[in-house]
Parts: structure tokens; sequence; C-alpha cells
């Protein structure tokens, strides 16, 4: 399919300018593992404080970068599918409240004027710009969606027996849960931060800031992931030279993410007192849930590997696994699709040991935690981003790929990468090491009273882990900026690789119909959010607060 002028030029934008900011949020995920390893031994390097660096990595990784990357690859699908451009109207303007929404976050934490960390919930307050552009940021995403869906419906009256491609079907899943998820934190946002961080408010109701940031902190683990999710069902088996065992496993999988995913943010909040037991019981047992889909992926992703490697003659148990295009220049993308497969495997075991109400005291706020998110967003989500950023960025651009043999490789030196720096964080949390810390002035700080000697090899690991990360994203950037500034040789098309289906399977009608879903997902929010947020007015209340930037303790309690 060929490209408009726009619509190039806004898919462009939508690559390069995260994908700049990225090099930032690498830089400080690097500085992180510095400080926690006693290697720096103050609270700030290069004009860059220890809080202010840890909120850059978190929010340009986590919530600008996947954002982005989501956005244009909900463009690129639907327009690949529908074989139609989004309305102009949709993608420039979303584009545009997207850019400025980031460049506002930038350069107000850039000035040390943001250090909220990516919670970014009360008490830590950060300025009022900071706010409005994260707002803006994810209003945009919004406006982009409206556009798919419009377009959607004119191609079903055009194909009216046609049924929704696998690859729409997870796009539509993962926005309309964004969507839902998103409606309480720009609440957050707009109605509660905002006007606080600008005194126009004398109070915060901190527990209700916090669980509504949860409502959307919880999903938005699953918007990182399920692009990743339709690269692995529509795009993996052909890659690897094979082909989808199930469709409709597809389907469902990714409708249980649509119904499970909202719901088990309050397990984020276990450990705070104001939300009933039963609730977090209740909660605990969602979260359980949302491992269905997970594993039911596992299964149909791999049974699609294992055709893909008995096609190319393997016999035996095991030997499918060695017949896979490994290492093969020539087919860069498997690298980045099954190195995030595997490091997801372990990201979603040591999530249930989260869910789990009684486990999740042990490792709270230790750092058993930024090891298990870093196995999700560093694992499947990064590793497609990368993959399909370049992927993406050479069909839209017609700019010629060079350094093929690196770009084959960085998949899996980041792996090896991001295994150390989980472990490191997971063994040092089993052990007590806290999240969210500078050990280097303490407790990684020999000439400090709080020295701990436990941590120091779990925070060198971290470190060696993080080290490696860094490595494989320099040559990465390397490889991309080199192809950003070189000449086109193409022209733009748009090209996806599209996986058949091994079996022609009955066509399920609650599989091909997301109303039905929409409704379960909205009463399943309901009852976990109706009664938390009950719990929260009750046993919750506003007070008085005065802060300052680099402390979240009540300045009015001390005066008193």
């Amino acid at each position: 399919m060929m490209v408009s002028k726009q619509f190039k030029t806004t898919l462009l934008i939508g690559l390069t300018m995260p994908m700049s900011l990225f090099i930032l949020g690498v830089y400080n995920g690097v500085m992180q593992t510095l400080y926690r390893a006693g290697v720096l031994q103050q609270h700030a390097t290069a004009g860059i404080n220890y809080y202010q660096g840890l909120t850059m990595h978190g929010v340009i990784n986590a919530i600008v970068l996947t954002t982005f990357f989501a956005v244009v690859f909900g463009h690129y699908t639907v327009a690949h599918y529908l074989k139609k451009e989004p309305s102009k109207w949709s993608y420039m303007s979303s584009m545009a409240l997207m850019v400025t929404g980031a460049v506002i976050d930038l350069v107000v934490m850039v000035l040390g004027k943001a250090s909220a960390l990516y919670t970014f919930y009360a008490p830590l307050q950060a300025s009022a710009l900071f706010y409005i552009g994260t707002a803006m940021l994810i209003t945009g995403s919004w406006v982009a969606f409206a556009g798919w869906v419009k377009i959607w419906f004119e191609w079903k009256r055009e194909n009216p027996t046609s049924k929704m491609p696998i690859a729409i079907l997870g796009t539509f899943v993962n926005f309309t849960m964004w969507f839902m998820a998103s409606i309480p934190v720009i609440y957050e946002l707009l109605v509660l931060l905002t006007p606080w961080a600008m005194g126009l408010t004398n109070t915060v109701h901190v527990p209700m800031t916090r669980t509504l940031f949860w409502m959307f902190g919880h999903p938005l683990v699953y918007f990182w992931i399920l692009p990743a999710y339709v690269g692995y069902y529509t795009m993996l088996p052909k890659i690897a030279g094979g082909k989808l065992y199930s469709g409709n496993a597809a389907r469902l999988a990714l409708l249980l993410f649509l119904i499970l995913s909202t719901p088990v943010g309050v397990h984020h909040q276990f450990s705070e007192g104001g939300i009933a037991p039963s609730i977090k019981l209740w909660v605990s047992i969602l979260t359980f849930g949302v491992s269905i889909p997970s594993f039911m992926t596992a299964f149909t992703v791999g049974a699609s590997l294992e055709y893909a490697g008995r096609k190319r003659g393997a016999t035996g148990l095991f030997q499918w696994m060695s017949r896979l295009p490994w290492l093969r220049v020539d087919n860069y993308l498997f690298g980045y699709f099954i190195c995030g497969l595997i490091l997801f495997i372990f990201g979603g075991l040591s999530g249930i040991v989260n869910g789990s109400y009684t486990l999740n005291q042990l490792v709270h706020n230790t750092g058993w935690v930024p090891g298990h998110f870093h196995l999700t967003v560093a694992g499947p989500s990064i590793l497609f981003i990368l993959g399909l950023t370049l992927f993406m960025f050479h069909h839209i651009s017609g700019k010629p790929m060079s350094s093929k043999f690196t770009v084959t490789i960085i998949p899996y030196l980041w792996t090896v990468g991001v295994s150390l720096l989980s472990h490191g964080l997971m063994a040092g949390g089993l052990m007590g090491e806290p999240r969210r810390t500078n050990l280097g002035l303490t407790y990684t700080n020999p000439d400090s009273p709080l020295f701990n000697s436990h941590w120091v090899p779990s925070s060198t690991v971290t470190l060696v882990g993080g080290l490696i990360m860094g490595t494989a994203a320099l040559l990465y950037f390397i490889c991309f900026f080199k192809m950003v500034f070189s000449k086109a040789v193409e022209q733009s098309k748009i090209n996806l690789p599209e996986s058949e289906e091994l079996h022609v399977e009955k066509d399920i009608p609650l599989l091909l119909n997301m109303k039905p879903w929409i409704i379960l997902a909205i009463l399943l929010i309901g009852s976990t959010y109706i009664p938390s947020f009950k719990n929260v007015f009750k046993y919750g209340k506003p007070v008085e607060n005065k802060y300052n930037m680099d402390n979240p303790t009540n300045l009015i309690e001390n005066e008193k």
C-alpha cells in the first residue's frame, strides 16, 4: 500500500521523536544502576539528581515511548489491513497533541519541576504543566483511536461478510482497554492534581489519587504488551516460517485481556489500609485470571513455532527449536520477537507472585517489583518497539537499513542485559533491598553507618545488566539514526508480514463481536472499583498540605 505525504510525515515523526527521547530514558536508566551499586555516592550527576533521573527514565520509557509507538503501530496496522489511511484530521491532530504534551513533559522534567516519579500521584507534587502535558499525550491517543473506528465502520460496510482481522481486533482491544483505563487518570490529572499544583486548592485526597492512578497504571502494562501480542499472533509464525496454530485461540486471548486488564489495579495497593480485605481477595483472584490469556498465548505461539521448526525437517521432541531462524541477518525481526517472548515467560511468572496477597507483602516496595516489570516492559514491549520501529521506518521512509548484522545481534545482547538486571533487582528485593532509593548514598556506601554488605552483590549484578543494556541501546541508536539520516532509495509503502492460520476453524460469533466483552469489562471494573472508592471515601479524606519539591513530608504537620 502506498502512503500519502501527510500520513508519511506523521508516522515518521511518531517514530523518530520518541526514539530520540528514549536516548535520555536509557541514559537515566543506566545512571540508576550506577547509583544503586554505589559507584555513584552522591545526590546528583551532570545537573540531574537521582529522583529527577528516575522520573525521566520511567515517564519517557513507560509512558511517552510506549504511547507513541502504540499509536504509530495502530496507524500502520489499520492502514495495512483495511487498505485505507485514517482521516487526516485524526492522525494530524492526534500527533500534534501528543508531540506538544511530550515536549511539555520533557521541559518540566529537565528543569527539575516534575520529580514525581513515573507514578506521579500525591503526595509528591509536580508542576501543573507536567499534569497538563501528560493529559495531552493521553488524549491525543484517543483521537487516533477515533480515526481508526471511523474507517473500520467504512470498511465493514464495504466488506459485510468479512470478519475483523486478528491484528485489528488486537489493536481495538488494546485501545478500548486504554480508553476505559485512562479516563480515571485524566480526571486525576486535570481535576485533582492540576488545581492542587497551581495552588487553587489547599487540600489533596492522597488515597483517591493513588486509586485513580492504579486504575490506569496496571492496564498501562497491557497497553505496553498488547502490540507485541498482535505481532506474536499475526507476524511471528510467518517470520519463523510457519503458520498460526489457532486463530480462535488468538481472538479469545485478546478478548480476555479486554475484560481482565483494568479491574486488577488494586493489587498495587495490597499494603494500603482503607481498602477492605474482601476487595483485595477478589482482585487477587482476577489477577490470577489475567494469567490465562498469557498461558494461552504461550501454548498457541509455541505450537506455531514448533510447526515452523518441523517444516524445516526437525524431528524428536525439541529439535524444532534449533531449526528456527536464530541470528539470521535476512530475518532480523525474529530475534526481537523471540527474545521478548522468552523474557515475558519469566515476567509473567514473577507477576503471579505480585498478584498473591500474602507473597506481595514480602516483595512490596522492594527491588523485586522493578525487576519484575523490567522483564515485561524491557522484554516483549521494548524489544517489539525496537524491532518494529526499524521495520516500519524502513518501509515508510524508503531509506536503506545498513549494519544488519549489528541490528540482528542487538536483541540477544539486550536480553542478556535484562536477565542480569532483573535477576539482580529481584534477588536483592528478596533480601529487602528497597526500590526507588539512591542506595549509593547509604546502603551500598561502605562509609555510611547504614551500609549493608548483603546488597552489594545483587546491586552489582544489576549494574552489569544495566551496562549491557546500555551498550545494546547505543548500538541500536547508531543503526536507527544512521538510517534516519540516509537518503531514500525506495518509494514509501506500508507492508507487514501476515501469518496464515494452520486450521480452518469454525467461526464463533462471540469471538467476532466486541460488544458483550466491553459490557463485561465495565461490569468487572465496577465490581472492583465501586466498593474500592466507597472505602477510599469512608476511610480517607483530603488533607491540608504544604510540600517542597524534594520531600513528600507534609510541612504543615511539622509546623504543628
